[in-house]
Parts: structure tokens; C-alpha cells; sequence
């Protein structure tokens, strides 16, 4: 696999049969079973995935909160500790340099996880721009990260861990506990749509977990599950993915991400840009759609009404769980309401499709 990078659970994907692609720069499995099975498992059991990819960087200090608040869109006060909070990174004209999930630790340390794509990249923005009595530190080296997605998580967690109150945990909360001499953060959150929780942990941590959570799940039809399934479940739920749906060039109010902007609050980075775009109002907007013909839509596929091109698909597959070809596309306003009736160019030929209201489930 040339210079890839692994991470900690390689050999457990070796054995349970995956097949690997590169995904930035690291050897990830793409599936095991078929993306199809593997789908399926996460709405309707369970599925766990290797996202030990990402990036988890700290900041930390006495002007923690306050400094990472003027970088991000989103108010960290609008939290208290022991919560997490989803919200972008914005460069002074607006556009997005990530999409990232913040957990609160304490006032003077915040827990970060980035896209693997960007780890470097946000890093260094982050460390650039901090301001004050804060400090950012690239931890990503030293964890791992373990999503368990589906119905049974939360009980299968518990059980696996000897913790009852995990099974009770609301969305978007996190705690710190220890299994087996490790610690490990827990939260509930995930890219599925399906429940469940991502957990960070030692890389040391990562096999004995990831084997003793299949040993107690499989009973109950957890099976582990790739980036090929990863993709469809966020698709099916409008999740964006950065690099396709999002990028430097696209705005949050564009995408869709209106309620991770807080123009409210004091001064941050990308707010004149974004002020100034709300009052003129946007002139492009992410959507979802399905196809009404035959094929699959990619990303970068025209979309046209009539001979005139109003947009382009961002991501696109077809949804396991609805039958259809699904996507998201940046379209102009004026063919942005739900039901709109365009057409997207695939290979060639145009396929007739309908603006969706996302999510499609």
C-alpha cells in the first residue's frame, strides 16, 4: 500500500477481511461484508468503524473559551463542560477551512476533532490565530477513535464498559471513563444519523476495545463496517463531507449551516463576510435531490433546467435504505425550493431529478 499511514486497528481489519483504499494519506478499510450489508447493519443493529484517521487537537489556557471563540462560527458559552458542539472554522472572507466538533473539557481546555484531510492544515490556522492566554497542541498521534453507530450502542457500550448511565446519555455529551487501565472519552456523537457513540482512546487501547465490543455485539448483529458505508449514511442524512460539499470557497450560509453561525456574538473570524452576505443574501444553496431516471450522480456532474447550467453535484450514491440515487448539489436560489424539477448531466446524458428537503431520512 505504499507510504500509507496505519492506525492501531490495521491488523483487526486484516483479519475480519477488509479491503483498503488510501483515504489521505492513510490504509482505511473501505468495506468488509459490501457496503450495502454493512449499511444496513448501522440503521438497523449496529455497525463499529476504525476513524482513528482523524485529528484531535487541544487548546488550552486561561483564555481558552474566549480565544477559540473569535475562530469559530459557534458560541463554545452556549455549552457548559462535559458538551460538545458542532461548527466551522471560517477564513475572513467566509469561507470554511473545516467543519469540526469541539468538546468541552473545562473552561481552560477544549478537546477538538478535525477532518484526516485537514488535521495539519487546521493545526496550523488554529496556532496562527489563537489570541491571549490559549495554546493549541496536535495530540492526533496519540489517539485512536472508535465510532459505534446503531441502535444497539448504547446498551452494547454499557455492558462492554460496566457503566449502566452510558446507555442514558443525551446527544452531544461526552464523559471521561476508564476500561481496562485506559482512559477513554466517550461521546455521543457520530456522522451516521443512526446514534451511538465516537470514542477516543490510547492507541495501545484500540484493539483489546474494538475486539472485546465485536465479541459481546456480534450476538446481536454488530459487524464492522467501512468508509464505503460511512459515505451513504451521511449521504442519506445530508451530512456534509468536507472537500466535496464544503471547501474554502463555499460559505456555511451557502451549505446549509446557518444554525452554527452565531452573528450575534462578539467579533470572529469570517463575521463581516458573513454579515454582509446574510444582508445581501446568498446566491447559491447546497440541496439535496433524487433522481427520477436511471444512473448515479457524482460529484462535479452539471445540473441544468433547460440549456441553462444552474449547478453542480457536490456528492452523490445510491441510498441503501430509499432504493434511489441521492445527492447534494450547490444550485442558484432561484431552483433551490424542494420540488423544483431539474436535471443533472451524467456521462454524457441528462437524467431528470427533483430537489429534496434534507435530510432524505
Amino acid at each position: 500500500m505504499g507510504t500509507a499511514r496505519q492506525t492501531a486497528l490495521y491488523a483487526c481489519h486484516q483479519k475480519a477481511g477488509a479491503r483498503f483504499v488510501d483515504f489521505g494519506g492513510w490504509d482505511m478499510p473501505v468495506q468488509y461484508t459490501g457496503t450495502l450489508v454493512e449499511h444496513a447493519a448501522v440503521r438497523n443493529e449496529g455497525g463499529i468503524f476504525d476513524v482513528s484517521h482523524m485529528g484531535e487537537v487541544v487548546v488550552r489556557g486561561s483564555e481558552a473559551i474566549e480565544a477559540l471563540n473569535r475562530l469559530i462560527t459557534n458560541d463554545l458559552n452556549r455549552i457548559g463542560d462535559g458538551r460538545a458542539q458542532y461548527t466551522v472554522l471560517c477564513k475572513p472572507d467566509g469561507g470554511i477551512v473545516d467543519d469540526l466538533i469541539i468538546y468541552r473539557v473545562s473552561e481552560t481546555e477544549l478537546f477538538l476533532c478535525v477532518n484526516a484531510s485537514n488535521r495539519e492544515k487546521d493545526f496550523n490556522w488554529i496556532q496562527k490565530h489563537l489570541t491571549g492566554n490559549a495554546e493549541a497542541t496536535d495530540e492526533s498521534d496519540e489517539w485512536s477513535q472508535i465510532a459505534l453507530q446503531g441502535p444497539i450502542a448504547s446498551g452494547l457500550l454499557a455492558q462492554v464498559i460496566g457503566d449502566p448511565a452510558l446507555a442514558e446519555m443525551r446527544p452531544f455529551r461526552f464523559v471521561d471513563r476508564q476500561w481496562n487501565g485506559h482512559m477513554l472519552r466517550i461521546a455521543t456523537t457520530g456522522y451516521t444519523g443512526s446514534g451511538g457513540f465516537e470514542i477516543y482512546l490510547p492507541n495501545t487501547a484500540a484493539p483489546a476495545l474494538w475486539e472485546a465490543l465485536l465479541e459481546a455485539g456480534s450476538p446481536l448483529g454488530l459487524i464492522p463496517a467501512g468508509l464505503g458505508a460511512r459515505d451513504t449514511l451521511r449521504l442519506e442524512k445530508g451530512y456534509c463531507l468536507y472537500g466535496n460539499d464544503i471547501d474554502e470557497t463555499t460559505s456555511p450560509l451557502e451549505a446549509g449551516l446557518q444554525w452554527v453561525v452565531r452573528l450575534e456574538k462578539d467579533q470572529f473570524m469570517g463575521a463581516d463576510a458573513l454579515r454582509a452576505q446574510k444582508e445581501s443574501g446568498i446566491h447559491r444553496k447546497l440541496v439535496g435531490f433524487m433522481l427520477e431516471g436511471r444512473g448515479i450522480a457524482r460529484a462535479h456532474c452539471p445540473i441544468f433546467v433547460g440549456e441553462e447550467k444552474i449547478g453542480t453535484v457536490t456528492s452523490g450514491n445510491m441510498s441503501p435504505m430509499l432504493k434511489k440515487a441521492i445527492g447534494m448539489a450547490y444550485v442558484s436560489v432561484e431552483h433551490s425550493a424542494p420540488g423544483s424539477q431539474i436535471e443533472v448531466e451524467i456521462r454524457g446524458r441528462k437524467v431528470a431529478a427533483v430537489v429534496q428537503t434534507l435530510p432524505f431520512l
